[in-house]
């Protein structure tokens, strides 16, 4: 275990910053500051050039994120496998990685039918008027609850990560190997 993985824990840990902290930011102030824009019909064109803005970096602190986790896990192959607790809070990782990333790629799609209809009258980007057509009043339900389920999702991942890293104290490796060799 003295090998460093300090790229793959920078590209990890920096990719999923910047998930979790763009879109926490667009929840929080894009979507809701769309809606200031002056005119009900301009508030999806003022949300879909911030978010387009913000797609290829969101892309590129994915990728780094993913890239990093598999270096995590091939710098880490023999503590999943000897050391107890290790395997189990990767699966927890995988899969709330897998979740952010559908909800992520989900959260796209909507916002691809929202953008789809030029000059419709909202009240803010995932808040519909009285006279927003139905199918992008619905799509725009759906981003309210998932703008803050990818947040949701980034942060419990940057919360196990924390815990992984609490693995890796000496302490608890040898407590991990000796429950794994009692068979506890």
């Amino acid at each position: 275990m003295s090998e460093k993985n300090t790229l793959s824990r920078s590209l990890h840990d920096v990719g999923l910053a910047a998930w979790f902290g763009g879109t926490l930011a667009n929840a929080v102030a894009l979507n809701r500051a769309a809606g200031q824009s002056g005119q009900q019909s301009d508030a999806g064109a003022v949300a879909n050039a911030g978010w387009d803005r913000w797609t290829p970096v969101n892309a590129a602190a994915i990728g780094a994120h993913l890239v990093g986790s598999v270096g995590h896990l091939i710098g880490n192959k023999e503590r999943l496998t000897t050391q107890r607790g290790v395997g189990a809070m990767a699966l927890v990782k995988t899969g709330l990685t897998v979740a952010a990333l559908a909800v992520t790629g989900y959260s796209r799609v909507l916002g691809g039918r929202i953008s789809a209809h030029q000059a419709v009258p909202m009240s803010d980007a995932t808040t519909p008027s009285d006279s927003t057509p139905p199918e992008v009043a619905s799509a725009q339900k759906q981003l309210a609850v998932l703008q803050w389920a990818v947040p949701a999702l980034t942060g419990a991942l940057v919360v196990v990560s924390s815990f992984a890293g609490e693995q890796q104290r000496p302490a608890s490796v040898l407590q991990g190997l000796t429950k794994r060799v009692a068979g506890q």
